[in-house]
């Protein structure tokens, strides 16, 4: 098994609760698997900011929700949009990551050498 490791100058964007287009179940199947090899294979972002649906993920009964944990555990830093949350009235459900407005999500893209969208 590789290193465990933090690359902080990498990070993820997460604009949608899934990747790619097509049908849900396949697209949300997609994100777990990435984010589960993300962490069996030590290749871990130095942040994953969430927009728009991507914020459920971060909520309670997210099918995502372990590997999200285990990945905040091993120090990914997950940025969760306030505007978001509020727009879809669920911030009291959030179960992982940290809260930040759009100006936090600017502010880590900014250091990060290579960002990656999702």
């Amino acid at each position: 098994m590789p290193a465990r490791q933090i690359d902080p100058s990498s990070l993820i964007l997460l604009t949608s609760d899934g990747m790619g287009r097509g049908p849900d179940e396949l697209r949300r199947k997609l994100l777990s698997t990435f984010l589960q090899l993300l962490d069996e294979n030590g290749m871990r972002p130095g942040a994953i900011c969430f927009y728009t649906d991507a914020v459920k993920l971060a909520l309670e009964g997210s099918p995502v929700l372990e590997q999200l944990r285990r990945l905040e555990s091993e120090g990914v830093r997950l940025i969760l949009c306030k505007t978001c949350l509020d727009y879809f009235g669920v911030a009291e459900q959030v179960a992982v990551g940290v809260v930040g407005g759009m100006g936090d999500i600017i502010s880590a893209m900014a250091l990060a050498e290579k960002v990656i969208t999702l």
